[in-house]
């Protein structure tokens, strides 16, 4: 049997060296079926990518702009209704895939069909570190609820196209900052199916480069919150809850606004006292640490906010 096509976005702004380097790794997969690169340039003009070989004659390369809400949510969204592959997978512009990751991850869906979505392992490249990080090999909505489970990343994400346009739904363009859009995705998919992880580290996720939303706090604690109000199934989870409250008042700490930090933080503590993001909040608003320390540590792990 023919495998099922697959197109593959990459929503890109400001990075045109580990841009090519996904490209290329998109391009190379070992899998059996057709695939087609779709890199939607977002505030930024475009780059033809002229200089990419396009190996195979199942493989193509499609260079457009973002027709719609500028930001990642609106990227991925052009991405998604330009391609008509029957799959979609999504790669950030400055992560790699192993070449062996869209067959392995056919294999196990072919195991697996009542699955939604579709994960496999990542290895995160800090400052003189590598860290590999294993998704669950099976996730359903309540799982997300209590963690974000960040083994599975955006950039592992495999989906039917039929799902994005029908029960799952396009990525939520009216998050503030697009900051969280995969968690949510995450969430509406496993409320139709569960979520199916392949044990395997098959793409690098590069943590020793700046990220976008390093320092833009508010993006941060608008965003959370807007998930927060969003699912209503939070209240039935105090550990979930605290989650994200304690990441909220630890963003708003970050911003010197000490009265909500600090109101962030007491919801928190109330839902969940072992939740160190609420401790972490009210001492940066005591002043006794400052954000970036914190911040810097956990990131040495391969860890985030």
């Amino acid at each position: 049997m023919t495998a099922p096509s697959v197109g593959v976005v990459i929503a890109t702004r400001g990075r045109p060296e580990l841009l090519r380097s996904a490209v290329r790794a998109a391009l190379a997969q070992d899998y059996d079926g057709e695939i087609e690169v779709i890199v939607v340039f977002d505030q930024v003009p475009i780059d033809a990518l002229d200089d990419i070989a396009v190996p195979g004659h199942r493989r193509f390369l499609r260079t457009i702009h973002n027709e719609r809400t500028p930001g990642l949510a609106g990227g991925r969204n052009t991405g998604i209704l330009a391609t008509s592959a029957e799959l979609v997978a999504f790669c950030d512009d400055d992560d790699e895939w192993l070449p062996t990751k869209l067959r392995r991850q056919g294999e196990e869906w072919e195991k697996n069909p009542d699955a939604v979505l579709v994960s496999v392992g990542i290895t995160i490249l800090t400052e003189g570190a590598e860290h590999v990080r294993l998704p669950p090999v099976h996730t359903v909505f309540a799982d997300l609820l209590e963690s974000r489970i960040t083994e599975i990343h955006p950039s592992t994400f495999l989906l039917r196209r039929s799902s994005l346009l029908g029960e799952v739904g396009l990525v939520d363009e009216q998050l503030p900052f697009s900051y969280g859009e995969d968690y949510d995705l995450l969430l509406r998919a496993a409320r139709t199916g569960p979520i199916l992880g392949v044990p395997e580290p098959l793409v690098v996720i590069r943590w020793n480069r700046v990220s976008f939303f390093s320092d833009r706090w508010q993006g941060i604690a608008d965003g959370l919150t807007y998930i927060l109000a969003k699912y209503p199934e939070f209240a039935s989870t105090a550990i979930g809850s605290a989650r994200l409250e304690g990441q909220i008042a630890f963003a708003y700490a970050a911003l010197g606004d000490r009265p909500t930090a600090r109101h962030w933080a007491r919801r928190t503590i109330r839902h969940d006292r072992s939740q160190l993001r609420g401790w972490a909040a009210l001492a940066i608003s005591a002043r006794l640490v400052p954000a970036s320390f914190l911040v810097a540590a956990v990131n040495r792990r391969g860890r985030g906010l």
